[in-house]
């Protein structure tokens, strides 16, 4: 039986959270089609989930809108009026599910990207996109793959003797699990502070980290908003790994944080410095008993698929040129260092694309046929 013929269009888009939808509007926006509409230059946007929503799908249902970190509207897009006490994963993928409805984004699902590769020497020449429903071909790439797939878990001496629990945050679904039961947080970042505050509500608490943390005083304004977004563009443009956000922001006090930190959930302990079958031990030497570890530890970019094009350099980076890669100007990365939030991802998308296309009409406009 022969091959079956790759589907060419001229942009593809990889994942389907903020970044991605960004970038499906401002390319259908600026006269991109879906494949089969007459002669127009074509798009489409690939997503791995099942439906509408990107990571927050699995946000657990406790995370709230009222307590969510924030969130930016789409382009074009503002977001309905807000339930407060509605669950961030049922509102937000309503909100994306809309949007694409209203708006008619070119998306296939559930499609997952497996590997990214030049299909020839041409520098100018198209990417090979292997996937689980076939093979795509595309002039121009735009990742939106985000970090949620990828969940980090740190290494310790003795973890694998541990005789309770293990979980990452990707897999956390609720604190009634763990009452009646000494929960250790590991971690320094928004989620671990949030899940400190759920859990220490139902049962006791301990919480670890690395470094002291960083809270902030001052209010989160768009001065604050603008440093922070170009350390980490300092960052990027050198090939160096992006930061987490909260490296750069620091901790933001809530209310409900001001109640935790008055129950002592946020009585932060220095690391431990191993993990024994009944607890860990802690730098002072003595034991702590511990029936579960929960480790908030962050997620790091799910860029696997990108790794026949060897855009990453020694030290693990990819040197960014704004969202353009600078080794392979056919890719940019949205929802990557600096857009990696949600206001961040919206501008990164509207970049991409007017990067891409002046791109595309120096090489020629029209995705060629039958490739």
């Amino acid at each position: 039986m022969p091959a079956p013929t790759a589907r060419a269009v001229d942009v593809l888009v990889i994942g389907a959270g903020q970044a991605g939808l960004s970038a499906a509007y401002h390319l259908q926006r600026r006269g991109l089609r879906p494949p089969g509409q007459g002669g127009a230059p074509t798009y489409q946007v690939l997503d791995a989930e099942e439906g509408p929503g990107g990571a927050w799908r699995h946000r657990w249902r406790s995370l709230r809108m009222a307590t969510v970190n924030g969130i930016s509207e789409l382009p074009g897009q503002p977001v309905p009026e807000v339930d407060p006490e509605a669950p961030s994963s049922e509102f937000i993928t309503r909100y994306f599910d809309d949007y694409e409805q209203q708006l008619e984004l070119a998306i296939v699902r559930p499609v997952r990207v497996s590997a990214v590769t030049r299909q020839d020497d041409d520098p100018h020449g198209r990417l090979r996109v292997d996937t689980s429903a076939g093979t795509w071909t595309a002039r121009a790439l735009i990742n939106a793959t985000g970090t949620w797939t990828k969940p980090f878990w740190p290494i310790y001496p003795g973890q694998e003797t541990f005789a309770g629990r293990q979980l990452h945050v990707a897999d956390y679904v609720a604190a009634e699990e763990f009452r009646d039961r000494h929960v250790a947080v590991v971690g320094g970042g928004i989620s671990a502070v949030q899940l400190l505050d759920e859990i220490s509500r139902v049962t006791s608490t301990s919480w670890f980290t690395r470094r002291e943390p960083v809270w902030r005083d001052t209010p989160f304004d768009a001065r604050a908003g603008h440093d922070a977004v170009a350390m980490v563009e300092e960052r990027v443009a050198k090939g160096l790994p992006p930061l987490s956000v909260v490296s750069v922001t620091g901790l933001l006090w809530t209310p409900s944080l001001r109640e935790a930190e008055a129950r002592g959930a946020l009585d932060r302990r220095p690391m431990f410095t191993q993990i024994l079958p009944e607890g860990v031990r802690l730098v002072e030497g003595n034991v702590l008993p511990v029936d579960v570890i929960l480790w908030a530890t962050g997620f790091r970019a799910a860029l696997d698929h990108l790794a026949p094009l060897k855009v990453r350099g020694h030290g693990g980076g990819i040197t960014m040129e704004g969202t353009r890669v600078a080794g392979e100007p056919r890719l940019h990365l949205v929802g990557y260092g600096p857009s990696s939030s949600t206001i961040g991802a919206n501008r990164a998308g509207r970049a991409a694309v007017n990067d891409l296309l002046e791109l595309l009409s120096r090489t020629g406009a029209a995705a060629p046929t039958g490739r």
